[in-house]
């Protein structure tokens, strides 16, 4: 796989029964990629592993005045220097491709992730952790995939230079090949104690990208209670935290790069020492030694891909386990399906509650719980919390649909929609029918003053379709972001759309032209709104009224203002104390009648 080649067509099905495991198969699937490095990385070290060999060579051909054999050695350090040359170029080129492919494949893993599990998303995984696994998690995963074949072609290339220095001079080289071990596996025993407080580390900075996910999201609502400076604090003693526990994992990363550089000072001392002896004694040449003395010095080099290996492994395990633990979760219904793909019409029935919305009809469902009212919403767009719970559009269970089939028949838009960053146009550019334009739906959705505003909020746009929305459109207020939200289910033109209370942060005046707006442009369509609005209420061919999870009550709005108490309740916002007096009245009245019919008989 190549960068320009991304996206994967299919990303494949991690394995996510632990951390270790997603990385080893991740690094499964890029088996050619990191063989490519592997052996970009041998042709590399090696290359650079032989200089000292040449160097020696031409140390003894300058002492013994060879010119034949220093033209010899000259020809192969010139040969190792192309050779050093290419695998570099190539290595970083493989090494590169790896990390930023290994990315890309966890990114796309994540995002069909969150397609297929929607909304439940966030309620199973704090929004702080998904995008501290999305973003910084994401590139330290790459990093250790990327790392593994880099640190291989280094141990490989280490081997090779213990075996070639025992058969070029043995009394040297059995001291390089007893020190090299040491040198390489004396980090071991601070690996773990690194480890720990790398994840003490990771798991701080999650906290606090939560704390600052959540309090970026709830700007207004802090200011509007004066709450900015306590949330402020809390960040600040997150932060902090975070900053202590950083230190005090660069401390141990810092202890272990001074072994890295001690031991290796120790090994090349100890080279020289003896070498120095073996050559007083004449049992080796100026040139053996001098060679020694290159190999044991270059191969700071390829040790230094230990010490990466470990970091990249201590940083990138708690990545891991948290990315195999959102991709490891679950809908509770397939998304397969058990049926062949297919967009069923007809009434859309929800077998748990009751609730009928007829075809073609503008249907409104009054709930006095938001929460029920949420799980209901998400029954009828296929996407039951429960299994063999699901809504029947024409007859035919949602869940029972490939999942593509079932938001395609039936949209819902939740109650808190999110705007992606980006244009207007880009924002509006979503799979739809073709039959409302975009024009209509803004209008529908009384979006011209949102437009004015979006306009005015851009340097260099005067054609609103082309002004730039912030992250989440935090810049808009939750009314303007409400019916931006509003005209973007409008655009896509389903068979069935499902709106989660639409209007809840827009006056009432707004909120009536909405109204007339959603049931001109939805004309034939069915349109099921969850809502306690009169305004709305007042403009649905049919109103059901769902008490403690069932369908109570069924009509429209002025008459079940008139003769449903509960109704009354939820859409006036009646107290218990005014519900029983109008009761009273009610049967005061009803009384007094009955007096008067037994005066008259």
């Amino acid at each position: 796989m190549q960068i320009q080649d991304l996206p994967y067509p299919d990303p494949g099905v991690p394995d996510t029964r632990s951390g270790p495991r997603f990385l080893w198969w991740l690094w499964r699937n890029q088996l050619g990629g990191q063989l490519k490095s592997l052996a970009w990385g041998l042709l590399h070290f090696v290359s650079v592993s032989a200089l000292p060999f040449c160097v020696g060579l031409a140390v003894q051909a300058a002492i013994d005045r060879s010119g034949t054999r220093l033209a010899l050695t000259g020809g192969l350090m010139l040969l190792c220097g192309l050779g050093i040359a290419l695998g570099d170029t190539f290595l970083h080129r493989a090494a590169v491709t790896n990390w930023i492919t290994a990315a890309a494949r966890v990114q796309q893993l994540l995002a069909r992730k969150a397609a297929q599990l929607g909304s439940a998303l966030t309620r199973r995984v704090a929004a702080g952790e998904v995008v501290a696994v999305s973003t910084g998690d994401v590139e330290k995963i790459g990093w250790f995939v990327e790392a593994v074949s880099r640190f291989s072609a280094a141990a490989l290339t280490v081997v090779v230079v213990c075996v070639g220095l025992l058969m070029y001079q043995p009394a040297l080289g059995v001291v390089v090949a007893v020190g090299l071990p040491v040198v390489a596996l004396a980090v071991l025993p601070l690996l773990p104690r690194a480890t720990r407080r790398a994840d003490v580390q990771r798991e701080k900075a999650g906290r606090a990208t939560e704390l600052a996910s959540d309090t970026v999201a709830g700007l207004r609502v802090l200011r509007g209670i004066g709450g900015e400076e306590l949330f402020l604090d809390r960040y600040r003693r997150a932060s902090q935290e975070v900053r202590h526990a950083a230190v005090r994992s660069a401390r141990m990363w810092s202890l272990i790069s001074a072994v890295q550089v001690l031991l290796p000072g120790l090994l090349l001392i100890a080279v020289v020492w003896h070498g120095i002896d073996l050559a007083r004694q004449g049992r080796i040449t100026v040139g053996e030694l001098v060679t020694v003395y290159s190999a044991v010095m270059i191969l700071n080099y390829p040790l230094r891909h230990f010490e990466e290996i470990a970091m990249a492994y201590s940083f990138s395990r708690p990545s891991a386990r948290r990315a195999a633990r959102v991709l490891a979760l679950e809908r509770s219904t397939a998304t397969d399906g058990t049926r062949e793909a297919e967009v069923p019409g007809g009434d859309l029935y929800d077998p748990a509650t009751g609730l009928l919305a007829p075809a073609g009809r503008f249907t409104a469902v009054v709930c006095g719980d938001p929460d029920a009212a949420g799980r209901l919403a998400e029954r009828l767009g296929g996407h039951p919390a429960e299994p063999n719970r699901s809504a029947l559009l024409g007859g035919v269970p949602l869940d029972e649909l490939p999942l593509d089939s079932a938001r395609t028949a039936v949209l819902v838009q939740d109650k808190e929609p999110v705007l992606l960053s980006g244009t207007l146009r880009d924002l509006l550019d979503v799979p739809a029918s073709g039959a409302v334009p975009a024009s209509d739906a803004l209008a529908a959705a009384q979006c011209e003053d949102v437009l004015d505003a979006l306009v005015q909020g851009s340097l260099d746009a005067a054609d609103p379709m082309d002004a730039r929305i912030t992250e989440r459109g935090r810049s808009l207020s939750g009314g303007q972001r409400q019916r931006l939200a509003l005209a973007r289910s409008l655009i896509t033109d389903p068979e069935v759309l499902v709106l989660d209370e639409p209007t809840s942060a827009v006056d009432s005046h707004t909120e009536a032209r909405i109204a007339d707006g959603l049931r001109r442009l939805r004309s034939g369509r069915t349109t099921v709104v969850f809502t306690s609005s009169p305004l709305l209420l007042d403009r649905a061919d049919r109103v059901a009224l769902v008490h403690e999870g069932e369908v109570v009550a069924v009509g429209v709005h002025r008459e079940l203002v008139d003769s449903e108490p509960r109704y009354r309740a939820v859409v006036t916002r009646e107290t218990d104390e005014e519900l029983s007096a109008a009761d009273q009245g009610i049967l005061l009245d009803a009384l007094q009648e009955l007096e008067e019919i037994e005066e008259s008989a």
